[in-house]
């Protein structure tokens, strides 16, 4: 099994709906944490997705060197405690990215910014305290707790992706809440999904799109 599709979307902007839809299509996905069900090995289990991408990439240049059993990963991205991992962000994570499989997929989960933003301030405290506390490609320490400011950083990462793929095919920017949503995303990975809809939603979250 190698992996086949990576999502390079921001969290609140619809990763665990992304991951469900996959999972009941048949693959086996990995959103922010390697399951234990997945794998058994020591310093793997467990673990944030992200760690082991730069795990890969620092020691032999290939990201997915510790993530052999995943077709997807849905989440990749981490903000917990002294740990910040935030590949897709990461022009270097990302070209190395493509470099290590021609026929890897990419897609970026969106949202509208202000939403993602909306989510984000409600979630766990993740706007309110982790994302200023955190250090972030893009969100500099001291900064985040405002929407205005994480509006900024989401419109930046999403555009930042769009400049790096252009018009290159294995990349969908795939929103959310479109009515075509599922199709795109079937197209694009090569697999039927019997499934769409909404999960991981905030309580009172208006109804603008996947969670």
């Amino acid at each position: 099994m190698r992996v086949k599709l990576v999502n390079l979307g921001l969290p609140k902007s619809g990763t665990t709906t992304l991951a469900t839809a996959l999972r009941k299509g048949g693959w086996s996905v990995a959103d922010h944490k390697v399951r234990r069900s997945d794998s058994t090995e020591q310093g793997v289990a467990g673990t944030f997705i992200g760690r082991q991408l730069y795990r890969g990439y620092f020691e032999t240049g290939n990201p997915f060197e510790y993530l052999p059993f995943y077709d997807a990963l849905t989440e990749i991205s981490a903000l917990r405690g002294p740990f910040s991992f935030w590949p897709q962000c990461d022009f270097a994570m990302i070209k190395a990215m493509r470099a290590a499989d021609p026929g890897l997929r990419f897609v970026a989960s969106w949202r509208p910014a202000v939403d993602i933003s909306d989510s984000m301030r409600r979630w766990n405290n993740l706007g309110q305290d982790r994302l200023p506390d955190g250090s972030i490609p893009g969100l500099p320490h001291g900064f985040g707790a405002r929407d205005r400011d994480r509006v900024r950083w989401i419109d930046g990462h999403y555009a930042m992706l769009d400049d790096i793929f252009g018009d290159d095919t294995r990349y969908l920017r795939l929103d959310m809440g479109a009515g075509d949503a599922r199709q795109r995303l079937s197209e694009h990975a090569g697999i039927d999904l019997p499934w769409w809809g909404r999960v991981n939603v905030n309580d009172a979250e208006p109804d603008s799109g996947a969670a």
